[in-house]
Formats: C-alpha cells, sequence, structure tokens
C-alpha cells in the first residue's frame, strides 16, 4: 500500500539528465532498493536527501517534491 506521492517529477528529471536509480542512491548513501521505494511513494524521502537532489540538479525542493499545481493555499487549507 502506498503511503506517500510518487515522485513523478524526480523520476523524470533524473531519467532526463541520465542518471539511473544506482546512480542517485550512491549520492544519498543508501541502497537501490530503498531509492527505488522513496521514488515510487513507498517510503518517504528524508529531508537531507531532499536537500541532496536538489542541490545534485540546481533545482528547489518545490520544483522536485511538491506535487504539480500545489500551492501554499492548498497545504493550508488540507491542514484546516
Amino acid at each position: 500500500m502506498r503511503k506517500h506521492q510518487r515522485q513523478w517529477k524526480l523520476e523524470e528529471l533524473r531519467e532526463l539528465n541520465g542518471d539511473t536509480q544506482e546512480q542517485i542512491a550512491n549520492l544519498l548513501n543508501i541502497n537501490t532498493t530503498s531509492f527505488r521505494n522513496k521514488e515510487k511513494g513507498d517510503t518517504e524521502f528524508k529531508a537531507t536527501e531532499m536537500f541532496i537532489i536538489a542541490k545534485y540538479y540546481g533545482k528547489t525542493l518545490e520544483e522536485i517534491f511538491l506535487p504539480p499545481k500545489f500551492t501554499f493555499s492548498e497545504q493550508r487549507k488540507q491542514e484546516v
């Protein structure tokens, strides 16, 4: 059962740059299976892992990890 959102933007970015799951797993110092589970949304990325990925690709956290069309006002509505 998937608890978290699949990281479609990360997967697309990784593939467009020619990076494999194994390469990014090595960057994060985790095994490939753990990275695959995080990318699929089965487990959550740690904040430090998200920062490492964002820096590696020269993107913001929002550009990679927020769902498409997500706004902070939508987030506030969900929290209320």
